[in-house]
């Protein structure tokens, strides 16, 4: 079976996810002002993801400054969700879980199979998502997106933000849109 891309420019697919807070991240319910970050990560057993979203948490106000909504989604259960979320030491990050997985694919994520435990002694679940990283205009459509096979070489949050700001100050189109004839 083939993963399909998002196209850029158009509406990306529906996501609904339970937060550990208690609330519910319904994207486009409530849009950003300027972008919805959805960062998709693997789960509470990876190690990359849990360095890899502190980075996150630490850079949310500079997120938040430039009207830009993040939320980071796992397939993880409630409890590893919150387990993550206090691991990461979780302030301003909302954090999702419970993405069923044939979502995951149409988000155009790829799936692995569980090898075990891993180096940090958790065990992988028999199935979950490989990361993802998506910005989403206020229209629902996408804007950017980034997927990952394995959990290594992710996009650097600190570019982003400076993507960020070149995009809104030039009035950057999205890129990537052509699907026609070649």
């Amino acid at each position: 079976m083939s993963i399909a891309a998002l196209t850029p420019r158009q509406p990306v697919p529906a996501l609904s996810v339970p937060l550990v807070n208690g609330e519910r991240f319904v994207l486009g319910a409530s849009p950003a002002p300027t972008f919805d970050l959805v960062v998709f990560y693997r789960g509470l057993h990876c190690p990359i993801c849990a360095k890899y979203l502190m980075e996150l948490e630490r850079l949310m106000p500079e997120f938040e400054k430039r009207g830009v909504r993040v939320t980071a989604v796992s397939s993880d259960t409630a409890e590893r969700a919150q387990a993550m979320a206090e691991k990461i030491k979780a302030v301003h990050l909302n954090i999702g879980h419970g993405l069923g997985l044939p979502s995951a694919r149409q988000w155009g994520l790829y799936i692995s199979t569980s090898r075990g435990q891993t180096s940090i002694g958790i065990e992988e679940p028999a199935l979950f998502s490989e990361p993802g990283v998506f910005l989403v205009r206020p229209d629902g459509t996408l804007y950017y997106g980034s997927t990952q096979t394995m959990p290594f070489a992710r996009p650097a949050f600190q570019d982003l933000l400076g993507a960020i700001d070149f995009a809104v100050a030039k009035d950057y189109p999205a890129r990537g849109e052509y699907t026609g004839p070649l």
